[in-house]
């Protein structure tokens, strides 16, 4: 009933032995890889250096995407603000334009323009008389000094 061991359990057979065997050396060769990889430092820090590439590449690409956006909506925003302020300018040219319409001052500068084209004499005169004016102030400051 028992064998020189004192087992009572029945003998496993060559090829379950062959299989077992066959599985712990699997598990030791993955442990033993695990044990390398961590053991060398050169290529786990290859690793870590390729890994930080890649999230400041992305880091790089998100905060181009950031800039683009804001820039666009600025953009947009900047169109709107001057497309309100034309109008406005628009409006307020419109709006002065028709005051000095209602004030007669168009029509009166006008006038004076048809009635200079027709008759120069009188504002060449006028404008003789500047001229020897302040040609006479200049004489007079050049004598002083």
């Amino acid at each position: 009933m028992s064998d020189k061991n004192g087992s009572t359990a029945p003998k496993p057979d060559a090829e379950a032995l062959r299989a077992e065997i066959a599985q712990t050396r699997a598990e030791l060769g993955e442990t033993v890889q695990a044990l390398a990889a961590k053991a060398d430092v050169k290529a786990r820090a290859k690793d870590q250096v390729e890994q930080t590439k890649q999230k400041v590449k992305a880091q790089a690409v998100e905060a181009g995407e950031k800039v683009r956006d804001v820039a666009y909506t600025a953009t947009g925003k900047v169109r709107e603000v001057a497309a309100q302020a034309g109008d406005k300018a628009r409006e307020t040219a419109t709006q002065a334009t028709d005051k000095v319409r209602e004030s007669g001052a168009l029509d009166k500068a006008q006038d004076a323009q048809a009635q200079v084209r027709r008759n120069p004499l009188p504002f060449t005169a006028v404008l003789a008389a500047g001229c020897a004016i302040v040609g006479v102030i200049l004489i007079l400051r050049g004598r002083r000094k």
